[in-house]
């Protein structure tokens, strides 16, 4: 099996919030939610994200422990690395979480949150804040109008993080139970791709590509390409008001295995 990975934070001043790693045989990647109040955690989201991520890797590499146990186990070893930090704070540091991994002949995926795996065409879309998050798109980038209507999204995010609405993986272990878990017989995935939500943007919000078209992309040209198709059109309306988002410029993680 060939894999690529690329990943690029949203702005050269930042760190970059997505973690991943690609291997013959296992995928994971994260992506650290944007942290707009105070988190009550002195480490950050990009350290939170390379732990988890670090963790889950390690959990994931034993094929007789399940996905979901993975994540279970990591999150709690996450926990434990900043116990003195404020975990029940509701804005500790989370990120949602994609694993595939090949076991026997079969290839193993979950998802927590609104990182995309693409297998033919299946993906993750955020639904949360859907009121807040109108009201953000109606102001430009950079302007005090958009910042305040962000930090009122936020807090609603927030509010419904790690409720029916939306399952992310922060301290508590037990959300792994809400992950979306499965398996497909390996003679029938031809090619298989992991976006975070600043890469698969080309597809969710500026509908310039669908899915088969960004397999074709990676697949002839790698995810630098795709990433980079992305920035483009960003750097077009950078006042985020033609495409409605929250930030000029994500972070953008895309693995590519064929």
């Amino acid at each position: 099996m060939r894999v690529s990975v690329a990943s690029e934070a949203g702005s050269p001043t930042t760190p970059n919030e997505d973690w991943g790693v690609a291997t013959e045989g296992l995928i994971v990647v994260l992506d650290g939610a944007t942290a707009r109040t105070g988190t009550g955690c002195s480490h950050g989201v990009a350290w939170y994200a390379g732990k988890l991520g670090s963790a889950l890797t390690g959990f994931a590499t034993d094929r007789d422990t399940s996905l979901g146990n993975a994540l279970t186990l990591a999150i709690r070893s996450t926990a434990d690395q900043h116990r003195d930090c404020d975990l029940e704070h509701p804005g500790t540091p989370s990120a949602a979480t994609a694993i595939l991994r090949l076991n026997g002949d079969k290839v193993e995926y979950l998802v927590l949150g609104d990182v995309s795996i693409v297998i033919d065409a299946v993906d993750g879309v955020d639904q949360t804040a859907k009121a807040e998050r109108a009201e953000a798109d109606r102001h430009p980038f950079g302007s005090a109008e958009k910042q305040a209507a962000l930090l009122r999204m936020k807090h609603a995010e927030l509010a419904a993080r790690n409720t029916p609405d939306y399952w992310v993986a922060a301290a508590n272990p037990t959300v792994a139970i809400h992950a979306i878990t499965g398996s497909l017989p390996l003679g029938e995935v031809r090619r298989v791709a992991v976006l975070t939500d600043g890469a698969a943007r080309i597809v969710n919000l500026f509908e310039l590509l669908n899915w088969p078209g960004v397999l074709d992309v990676l697949d002839q040209h790698g995810p630098t390409e795709l990433i980079r198709r992305v920035r483009a059109v960003e750097s077009a309306g950078p006042t985020c008001m033609r495409w409605a988002r929250n930030k000029s410029s994500d972070d953008a993680t895309a693995v590519y295995a064929c």
